[in-house]
């Protein structure tokens, strides 16, 4: 994850605290609510974490959602041999995370709380770093990085990086309206009197994204917060498993109405709180990070749900004031947003796609008004692409088209930068950096610089040999780095185009490894993506997971 641009209308970042690792050893004062609900396979790891963060780790509550699967009695068969260990069931199931939570808060008789799901883990030292940061700055709140892991693959992502840096102390949460965008609740330490005196609960029942409401509910409250660099969460995403995590199941709309709620809710708290510059930071939050997420996605659903996805996304949209639509008018969440408003219904799903890509890509046509004026269309002349025009070329919006062909010999890849009304031809583009990321872990292969040709009047191309046997098995997304002439630079991804019309995966004969097997394909948001499954072995597993799939 690249580190985010600090809002340049938010205030400068507090100075850092003295590192508190050298304060006094904590003593224990934390309760850890566990809550879970049939995950009878995960729930003991959970726990068992929890315990392990030693003695500042007062008790652990397990609060079991009235499960059925069993989970009730492996947690008393723990408690017995653990004193620290409270098992809290539930009589009824309540069909979400907040009912547990708050349960967990009621029985807690530490001094401080924080919260663990049954299906993710605390890491060594999780409990120890937040303490000492709670207790050296007096702060009511303490956060650290939480990391995403994804399995079986291991992969890690931190998640809101920026955020968790180095130590820092705010006095009040306004001072960085950026933490808006860390929603999760279980990075983060708690003072159980804070939240009791102040009322700060979870939502009830089934509803999706509680964590939403309750951030906002502390951030209401204009606690002192301290943020540590260590990692204190270990978020464990299996998106194999037969029943998604409720953030992960967003192939229904109801799923996209839940999120549009919660986001709401948590502006009126915020603005209710008269905290006006969290609540504004909420709202350009929605765009940057929610409309952006579920626009890649979009062309991959149904019709029905494409048109209800974008009817309800209207109506909430139609809520935003003047001021709203202020902050960042470039920023491609709002061009988005803007497309959304000026069409009642779904359009370009493609070209929006790639706008919601992580970094953005705006590809052509590229129109204007009769005027001159940049627009998004020439039927949505009211949709203005103007903030472009004075928006830095590291920050723009950049196409570059990629086509992958795979060859015996040697495989080429040819790249395409396009024009962006001036501005590129502006910059003078001189050169690209070429290399392929694996997706499982930081590795890099085929790291190379090539120059940029002018190709046309409004296009500029570069070839690049690929030696498929030296990127190697795995999972490779592409990633570029324009460079400019004044020495500027903008890290771009590409759009995947399939040259004969197809993007299809062939066997290549290796020196090497006797076969490769390599397949370009488009990702989410349309980018460039390679697999790579080299030798014999390699084939067989890919032929037999084609086959599993297709039986099923």
């Amino acid at each position: 994850m690249h580190p985010e641009p600090r809002d340049p209308n938010s205030a400068p970042a507090p100075a850092p605290v003295p590192d508190p690792a050298s304060a006094s050893a904590p003593a224990s004062e934390v309760a850890v609510v566990v809550i879970g609900y049939n995950d009878r396979a995960h729930v003991g790891d959970a726990v068992r974490s929890a315990l392990a963060q030693g003695p500042a780790v007062a008790e652990v509550i397990a609060v079991d959602d009235c499960s059925t699967d069993g989970s009730d009695a492996l947690l008393a068969r723990l408690a017995a041999g653990e004193p620290r260990l409270r098992v809290v069931r539930r009589s009824v199931n309540s069909g979400g995370c907040g009912s547990p939570r708050n349960a967990g808060i009621d029985a807690a008789t530490a001094p401080y709380v924080m919260f663990l799901d049954s299906d993710d883990v605390l890491p060594p030292g999780a409990v120890d770093a937040l303490l000492a940061a709670a207790r050296e700055a007096r702060a009511e709140v303490a956060g650290g990085l939480c990391v995403r892991r994804e399995l079986p693959s291991g992969r890690e992502q931190p998640w809101q990086a920026p955020l968790y840096a180095e130590h820092t102390v705010l006095e009040r949460p306004a001072r960085l309206p950026r933490l808006v965008h860390d929603t999760l609740c279980v990075n983060k330490l708690y003072r159980t009197d804070f939240l009791r005196d102040h009322g700060i609960r979870f939502p009830e029942g089934r509803f999706l994204y509680e964590d939403f409401v309750f951030s906002a509910r502390v951030l209401a409250r204009d606690p002192r917060i301290a943020l540590v660099p260590d990692r204190v969460y270990v978020w464990q995403v299996r998106r194999s498993a037969e029943r998604l995590s409720l953030s992960l199941d967003r192939g229904r709309v109801d799923n996209w109405t839940a999120r549009i709620e919660a986001c709401a809710l948590a502006y009126d708290i915020l603005l209710g709180a008269g905290q006006k510059e969290l609540a504004r930071a909420a709202r350009a939050k929605f765009l940057d990070h929610e409309v952006r997420m579920y626009a890649r996605e979009l062309a991959l659903r149904d019709a029905h749900y494409q048109r209800a996805w974008w009817t309800r996304t209207r109506e909430y949209l139609a809520r935003y004031d003047a001021a709203d639509w202020e902050r960042n008018p470039a920023a491609p969440g709002r061009l988005l947003a803007q497309v959304l408003l000026a069409s009642p219904e779904p359009r370009d799903l493609p070209r929006l796609r790639e706008l919601a890509a992580r970094p953005a890509r705006l590809l052509p046509p590229y129109a204007r008004t009769p005027d001159g004026t940049p627009v998004w269309a020439p039927d949505l002349p009211q949709v203005s692409l103007a903030p472009l025009l004075s928006r830095p070329v590291s920050a723009l919006p950049l196409a570059v088209d990629a086509e992958l062909r795979l060859r015996a010999r040697a495989s080429l890849l040819r790249l395409r930068l396009h024009e962006l009304y001036g501005r590129v031809a502006e910059a003078d583009p001189r050169e690209l950096d070429v290399e392929w990321h694996a997706r499982d872990d930081d590795r890099t292969r085929g790291r190379t610089t090539v120059a940029l040709a002018p190709s046309g009047p409004d296009t500029w191309s570069a070839k690049v040999p690929v030696d498929l046997a030296g990127v190697g098995s795995g999972t490779w997304d592409l990633r570029l780095t324009l460079r400019f002439a004044d020495g500027a630079q903008r890290e771009v991804t590409a759009h995947a185009l399939a040259g004969d019309g197809r993007l299809r995966r062939r066997a290549v004969p290796s020196a090497v490894h006797g076969v490769l097997l390599a397949q370009p394909y488009a990702t989410h948001s349309g980018a460039l993506a390679l697999r790579v499954a080299t030798g014999l072995r390699g084939v067989l597993r890919v032929v037999r997971g084609r086959l599993r799939r297709l039986l099923h």
